[in-house]
């Protein structure tokens, strides 16, 4: 076997893609969320935001051609993702043989399961979210983007997160998926700092502020929304 596939192979391969492709969900959550601050600024505001999301790249790609091939990578890298986290725990499960004892390695076992279970509700919210004010599938009041006579994009993307959000149960169901990506987000951007080396009782601290940071920062606007709807704020 080659260097390469022996790398790949080993645990610390398989941890360097979870960190590669982490890197690469960490961006999109923090700029998809700094995105959707615009619906603050109104209805136009946020309408425009989402027409031009779908207009990035035209004419050179058609309508909504730069979302796809967005959409696809951030696919491939929540799969890739997944299927590495799970290659890691199943070497980690192999290699001890018999359940940690000690208090410092049930701390890291509860970590893993928080992060696992944390990993289904996230997938299973991304899911629900991509039916749900994606493509509107599962939105009973889903106004589809039209096309204007001039070539352009219309979104109603305003419209469809009030109406959204307006149902109580789903905006329920967003606050707690947030809360899962949080805490996903903190143990992930830990783990990844020590993926790359940045493990020093010097640099610990600073490692725990910025993941907590990220993580808080992230979630508090998410979770924004839904409520900014339920109260009002937003209509």
């Amino acid at each position: 076997m080659s260097k390469s596939g022996t790398f790949y192979s080993s645990s610390l391969g398989k941890k360097a893609i979870m960190a590669l492709s982490g890197i690469a969900l960490f961006g999109f959550v923090l700029v998809h969320m700094l995105g959707n601050l615009k619906m603050y600024l109104g209805a136009e505001s946020f309408n425009h935001y989402a027409s031009w999301l779908r207009e990035v790249g035209y004419p050179a790609l058609p309508h909504g051609g730069a979302l796809i091939i967005a959409r696809g990578v951030l696919i491939v890298a929540v799969l890739v993702h997944i299927w590495a986290a799970w290659q890691v725990t199943r070497q980690s499960r192999a290699a001890r043989g018999q359940r940690y004892v000690k208090a410092h390695t049930v701390q890291a076992d509860y970590a893993t399961r928080t992060m696992r279970w944390g990993g289904v509700i996230i997938l299973l919210f991304v899911v629900y979210h991509l039916f749900h004010l994606t493509w509107g599938t599962v939105h009973p009041d889903f106004v589809h983007p039209t096309t204007l006579a001039d070539g352009s994009i219309s979104a109603q993307a305003y419209h469809n997160v009030v109406a959204g959000f307006s149902v109580w149960w789903v905006s329920l169901f967003y606050i707690v998926a947030n809360i899962a990506l949080a805490l996903h987000l903190y143990h992930g951007l830990w783990s990844l700092f020590q993926t790359l080396g940045w493990n020093h009782p010097r640099l610990n601290p600073w490692r725990r502020r910025l993941a907590s940071a990220f993580a808080l920062i992230v979630a508090a606007g998410n979770i924004s929304f839904p409520i900014a709807v339920l109260t009002g704020i937003v209509s």
